[in-house]
């Protein structure tokens, strides 16, 4: 299948990384989201960082196509009927199912019928996105790790619906960006974030029991296990008010008490720190 223009709902973090990524392998990108500003912002910090990579490297440089071109591959606007005629679709927006669902329905009245919807979820249950469409077997998790353009592996989640074709559309769609899929099956938080929500929702609560600090707590992941980032590091990347979401959905779906909520980390969202996306966390940037 060939994918000439590609649809990504919502602009934060991974909308954007999504968009440029998707622009430097030679693809139009319509980028909506509801507001003006982040659209803006997005723009300003896909040209930023495109143009700091082409400093650093001038092969890669080459390769991707200078900065002003890849940004006029990309679409930015608050028209979602500008998605009627793409090839593909991811949905990024923020893990509140309560707001995921209408979308969806909006989506499902604008985009192709052949058009196949990945949700670029952290923990929502795909069978349940998929429930909100009428194409539920053309409906796929696409779990994004952040960077975007950075990270070659992409989580592939498959519904209870969705066919064999969808998964390998998906794959398809992923070989583009020269991402490989890992597949695997639905359940809320799938494999990398039942793991990763429980680790750092783990780290948040030794701060707060004053076992050790953040600084202290990261050190030890990075020089005794090797990670190159330590919890709350990958806490902060990822932004502490998805990491709250995404422990409501797993709190929610499984009732299980292991996935409760660190208080310190509602009380840290609460104060409107969310990490690097803002600023700060638990640390400075």
């Amino acid at each position: 299948m060939e994918f000439k223009t590609i649809g990504v709902v919502g602009a934060g973090v991974m909308g954007r990384g999504l968009a440029q990524n998707l622009a430097q392998f030679g693809m139009q990108v319509v980028l909506v989201d509801i507001c003006d500003s982040v659209l803006a912002s997005a723009r300003e910090e896909i040209n930023n960082g495109l143009r700091f990579n082409s400093f650093l490297d001038k092969q890669k440089a080459q390769e991707a196509g200078e900065a002003d071109e890849v940004i006029s591959r990309i679409d930015f606007t608050t028209d979602l009927q500008k998605l009627a005629t793409v090839d593909f679709l991811v949905e990024n927006i923020v893990e509140k199912p309560d707001l995921k669902e209408p979308l969806y329905r909006k989506l499902e009245s604008i985009c192709q019928p052949q058009c196949v919807f990945a949700a670029n979820t952290s923990a929502i249950s795909i069978t349940r996105i998929a429930s909100w469409t009428k194409r539920p077997e053309k409906v796929v998790g696409m779990h994004f790790m952040n960077p975007v353009p950075m990270k070659p592996v992409v989580e592939v989640i498959r519904g209870y619906h969705t066919t064999d074709e969808s998964i390998a559309t998906a794959k398809a769609f992923l070989k583009t960006m020269k991402k490989k899929a890992v597949v695997v099956n639905d359940m809320p938080g799938f494999v990398s974030n039942r793991v990763l929500m429980l680790t750092v929702n783990e780290a948040i609560w030794l701060v707060q029991d004053g076992v050790a600090t953040a600084a202290d707590v990261d050190r030890i992941f990075r020089s005794c296990f090797g990670h190159p980032m330590g919890p709350l590091e990958t806490c902060d990347l990822i932004g502490l008010d998805t990491i709250l979401y995404s422990l409501d959905v797993l709190y929610e779906s499984y009732n299980e008490d292991k996935y409760r909520p660190c208080q310190l980390l509602k009380k840290m969202v609460d104060a409107g720190l969310y990490g690097r996306k803002n600023g700060k966390g638990f640390y400075e940037y």
